[in-house]
């Protein structure tokens, strides 16, 4: 079965969907550079399922992200749709220990995505922000003031421990 073909079949659930391809990412039959390629051409929700497997296939095995990877959740960080958003940043904070001189780019976007009117786009910046904060990379200590002030004006709190928790870890 293709991608295609897994994600217009309508008698799969979308969670499914989205299982059954990123377990095709982890046991290598489906490489990340094809995936990338089609979620390009896609619409939002098949493109947002994409990036959902690899979320959850980064989360499970964070080493099978490539530069390539990175650029593309990166780029898709400012995508309109909050799914996608969200699921980007889920992935760059799943990959980010891995290309910690490489995250400049994705760090501005999400910086910018913590003004997002939606819960979930914010609470996935933080994750992402607060595990970049994680590396203590020289290139990432100058963001710890970015991180307080956007701590002091968010007002969710479960968003706001998660930055809590990253900077109390960034700052030992």
């Amino acid at each position: 079965m293709n991608l295609e073909e897994i994600l217009s079949d309508k008698s799969v659930k979308p969670k499914e969907k989205t299982g059954h391809i990123s377990h095709l990412i982890l046991d290598k039959k489906l490489n990340l550079a094809d995936l990338i390629k089609f979620a390009k051409t896609q619409k939002d929700p098949n493109k947002a399922t994409c990036i959902e497997a690899m979320e959850f296939a980064t989360k499970n095995s964070p080493s099978i992200a490539t530069k390539e990877v990175l650029d593309f959740v990166t780029e898709t960080l400012t995508e309109k749709a909050p799914r996608i958003k969200w699921e980007s940043a889920k992935v760059v904070g799943n990959i980010a220990s891995l290309f910690p001189d490489k995250l400049e780019k994705a760090t501005n976007h999400l910086l910018a995505n913590t003004e997002h009117t939606g819960t979930v786009v914010r609470w996935s910046a933080a994750y992402a922000l607060g595990e970049i904060i994680k590396t203590k990379h020289a290139k990432t200590r100058k963001l710890i003031p970015a991180v307080k002030a956007i701590c002091e004006r968010e007002e969710k709190n479960s968003i706001r421990k998660i930055y809590l928790a990253a900077l109390k870890k960034a700052e030992s």
